[in-house]
């Protein structure tokens, strides 16, 4: 099967995972690019950031209109990340590929199994709480900038679990923190994205923004709680996965 074909459905599955989850976009997007499209570690973190900021910016703006994005809690998220984000981003290309890519798996793992854990989120209103959202932030800024992901697979579990957001809305908070995010880690390896082959990704981006819109829709259709579950399967499967290719 050719890249192009391979690129486009990966894209296609990426964005609907952005659309529906409001996150997984980097988790599924990293392995694909790697196992799938022949990347290096280092050079499919730095693709899938490209894919996810520019798919993420595209979903916001659907489920802002609806009202799910809680702007002051996700900007003062992203915010306290945004330092970290880049830092970490710096020393991605100082670790050895297996290590990332077992490291990936593990922080992917780990969340999958708190959000099985957790119970359906409460329906009512929530409020800001500035520390936690600094705090969560600045640890899920310092994951994005090293592992190459936008942090959606983390952000709704930490808006959903610390922060108890409902599940609709920390789906269309975490895409205003994966775009934040995304951009910081992405400003420090600018020097890496000119390597990029661009035929890959390119085709690869307009699949994922095509499928953010139909997993918006999906999401409308389904129940915060199962949208919930079916992001902590697709994580745990995927983590799983890298963490035994990491061990050969």
């Amino acid at each position: 099967m050719s890249a192009l074909i391979l690129a486009l459905a990966a894209g296609a599955v990426v964005g609907l995972a952005l659309g529906a989850l409001g996150g997984g976009g980097s988790v599924l997007a990293v392995p694909a690019l790697i196992y799938l499209l022949g990347f290096s570690p280092v050079g499919a973190t730095t693709a899938s950031l490209v894919i996810v900021t520019l798919t993420s910016a595209t979903a916001l703006s659907a489920h802002a209109r609806d009202g799910h994005v809680r702007w002051r809690t996700g900007l003062l998220f992203a915010a306290a990340g945004i330092g970290p984000a880049m830092l970490g981003g710096a020393l991605a290309a100082r670790i050895p590929a297996a290590v990332l890519t077992a490291a990936f798996a593990m922080v992917a793992g780990a969340a999958a199994l708190r959000m099985l854990r957790s119970g359906p989120a409460a329906e009512g209103a929530v409020s800001a709480r500035p520390v936690r959202a600094a705090e969560a932030g600045a640890g899920l800024g310092a994951v994005t900038g090293v592992l190459g992901v936008g942090g959606g697979f983390l952000a709704v579990p930490a808006l959903v679990s610390v922060l108890g957001m409902r599940m609709r809305n920390a789906v269309g908070t975490s895409l205003l923190v994966i775009t934040v995010n995304s951009l910081a880690a992405l400003a420090t390896r600018a020097g890496t994205v000119e390597r990029l082959d661009w035929a890959v990704v390119g085709p690869f981006v307009g699949t994922a923004i095509l499928g953010a819109w139909d997993g918006k829709r999906l999401a409308a259709k389904v129940s915060g709680h199962t949208l919930q579950r079916i992001f902590a399967v697709v994580l745990l499967a995927v983590a799983a996965f890298m963490l035994i290719d990491a061990a050969r």
